[in-house]
C-alpha cells in the first residue's frame, strides 16, 4: 500500500512541478510588458491574458501537489494538539463528507464546462486579443482527478493512521524552513519521552 500512496504522491509532484514553470512564463511575460509599456509605449494586448492563464493553470494544477506535502492551509491551533488517532479521524470525516464531494462535483461539471467549451471554440470575450481559452477550461477536470485521486490516498492515509496510531510516511519535497524546524523538535521530543520511559 505505501508503494501505491507513493506512486500517487509522485504524480501529483510531478503535475505541481510541471506547472511550476509557468511562474517563468509569467514572470518574463509580465517583464516583457512592463519593459515595452513604460519605455518603448507599445503595450500589448496579450500580457493580461498570458498572466491570467499562466496563474491559473498553476493554482489549479498545483493543488494536488500541495495536498500530497500537507502544504495547505489549515487552522490547527486545536488540530495540533489532538492525539494522532484524533487528528487521522477528523481528517478522514472531513476528507469524505467535504473534499471529495467537492472535488467530484470539480471533476464533473468542470467536464462539461471543457466540452463546451471545445465545442464553441470559446474565446476569452473580455480580452482585445480574444484568445482560445477552451486550453485551458480543460484544466479544470484534469486537475480535479488529480485532487480526486490524491484524495484517495489521503483517506488510505488516515484510515492507516487510525489503526497503527502512526501517519504513514510521504514522499516529502522542498520544506519550508519553519516546517522542518518543527519537524525536527517533535523528532527530539519523541526521543525524549522514549528515554524518559526507558529509564522508569
Amino acid at each position: 500500500m505505501t508503494r501505491l500512496l507513493h506512486f500517487i504522491d509522485s504524480l501529483s509532484a510531478w503535475s505541481g512541478k510541471a506547472f511550476g514553470w509557468c511562474i517563468l512564463i509569467l514572470t518574463f511575460s509580465t517583464c516583457y510588458e512592463v519593459f515595452v509599456r513604460y519605455v518603448l509605449n507599445a503595450p500589448t494586448v496579450w500580457a493580461f491574458d498570458m498572466s491570467v492563464q499562466m496563474y491559473g493553470a498553476l493554482f489549479m494544477m498545483a493543488g494536488a501537489y500541495a495536498l500530497s506535502q500537507n502544504a495547505h492551509v489549515r487552522g490547527d491551533v486545536l488540530y495540533r494538539l489532538m492525539p494522532i488517532r484524533v487528528q487521522a479521524g477528523v481528517d478522514l470525516v472531513l476528507y469524505l463528507i467535504f473534499f471529495m464531494p467537492g472535488v467530484f462535483a470539480l471533476t464533473y461539471y468542470g467536464y462539461g464546462f471543457a466540452a463546451d467549451s471545445w465545442f464553441y471554440k470559446e474565446v476569452s470575450w473580455s480580452s482585445p486579443s480574444r484568445i482560445q481559452i477552451y486550453f485551458f477550461k480543460t484544466l479544470i477536470p484534469i486537475s480535479g482527478a488529480f485532487l480526486l485521486l490524491q484524495g484517495l490516498a489521503e483517506i488510505v492515509r488516515a484510515i492507516q493512521c487510525l489503526r497503527d496510531g502512526r501517519w504513514p510516511p510521504r514522499l516529502h519535497d522542498v520544506q519550508e524552513t519553519e516546517t522542518m524546524l518543527m519537524h525536527e523538535r517533535e523528532d527530539l521530543d519523541a526521543r525524549d519521552r522514549e528515554m524518559g520511559r526507558a529509564q522508569k
